[in-house]
């Protein structure tokens, strides 16, 4: 039983009257937002990602900047997806993993996932990210746990981004090595969440609501939340994803957390996104969030174009992938298993790690240390 929860929280908000109380933001509610000393509430972030503000994208980067210069310096943290397995028990209309995908599946053995770590280890880092499909009897707690236990070995901080599990397996999976949990919510939309997700123990909206406060509960060192951008309406999404975030910082506060911002990419199935978001929609919301939570953490994935990724990470952003492939075994196999997405910026590492020293930035390749904070 939860000590707490989000449940409460969100279920007295209503999806309608989330976006028309952002559509209807005023530009006085903008300056407002922006000008505001001290931290900022959700209500504020709602006018920070209004259509309003778009004629105020200048003060939002600026703002952004600054913010992040300060809290941050001049440092991009790189990460680096490692996947697992592509099993998955779920169906998913806009996943490459999805169940009623009729492709080759995989799931590494203990060699393979020491090949991969082998390549990941000689571009350099230090942090990385396992990825599964979510598949309980294929790769649960047992695979995972195992998995983690021969990898921590190697690097500094693992993150994990798998099926929501109990407290008491979270807390498993800590004792093994575990730093960060990433869990997105695919969308806030409540009523539409069952139609992407029609099979599986992924249809169930409540248990993945409440995956965050387990994870407070058992003590995880950071939290990340996100959804998929362009499924529904991306500024309804990104508030509960805002509001969301508020309400752990309170409730578990010694917690780290980030946000990522996947925007819907091609996979298999040629899934078309039903709220498609512009690169300035995007750059918009980066800047909203930094200015709405100067400590957390916004991180990048390779979903996004070079151009785009050259120039956000000056701006906000915080921690980037690079040199990534979405599919198990894919670092140091050339046989190719299916890919949950297709990557836009398919640059090396050390290319990526060039362009950001270039603009006077320092890559920092080991996530820092738990015992530091």
């Amino acid at each position: 039983m939860l000590n707490h929860s989000f449940t409460q929280i969100f279920n007295q908000f209503n999806w309608e009257e989330v976006c028309s109380r952002i559509n209807n933001s005023t530009e006085e509610d903008v300056k407002r937002a922006l000008n505001k000393s001290g931290r900022l509430i959700p209500e504020d972030f709602m006018a920070l990602i209004s259509p309003a503000a778009k004629n105020h994208l200048e003060e939002l980067i600026n703002k952004s900047y600054s913010i992040t210069r300060k809290r941050f310096g001049n440092t991009i943290q790189m990460y680096i997806p490692m996947y697992l397995s592509n099993e998955c028990n779920n169906v998913c209309t806009y996943c490459g993993f999805s169940l009623g995908n009729k492709l080759p599946r995989t799931t590494l053995t203990d060699e393979e996932i020491l090949n991969e770590v082998a390549v990941i280890k000689a571009m350099g880092y230090d942090h990385i990210l396992l990825v599964t499909g979510e598949d309980n009897q294929k790769v649960g707690i047992e695979y995972i746990a195992h998995a983690i236990e021969i990898i921590h070995l190697h690097f500094a901080h693992i993150s994990l981004e798998v099926q929501p599990m109990e407290k008491e397996e979270y807390e498993k999976l800590i004792s093994f090595g575990l730093n960060t949990v990433l869990v997105y919510q695919e969308t806030y939309h409540e009523k539409n969440y069952k139609i992407y997700h029609p099979k599986g123990r992924k249809s169930n909206f409540n248990f993945r609501l409440e995956t965050a406060d387990r994870l407070g509960e058992a003590g995880i060192h950071k939290i990340g939340l996100g959804v998929l951008l362009g499924l529904e309406d991306w500024r309804a999404d990104s508030f509960f994803t805002a509001l969301h975030l508020h309400y752990l910082n309170k409730t578990y506060w010694r917690t780290k957390y980030s946000i990522s911002f996947p925007r819907l990419r091609p996979a298999e199935g040629d899934f078309e996104p039903k709220y498609p978001m512009s690169e300035n929609e995007l750059l918009q919301l980066i800047c909203a969030f930094r200015i709405f939570d100067e400590n957390v953490e916004l991180s990048l994935s390779t979903r996004e174009s070079q151009t785009f990724r050259d120039k956000i990470f000056e701006l906000g952003i915080t921690s980037m992938s690079a040199g990534s492939k979405t599919d198990p075994g894919g670092y140091a196999s050339n046989i190719h298993a299916l890919e949950q997405f297709h990557i836009s910026d398919d640059r090396t590492s050390a290319e990526v790690a060039e362009v950001i020293r270039s603009r006077g930035f320092e890559v920092v390749w080991k996530d820092w240390d738990v015992v530091m904070q």
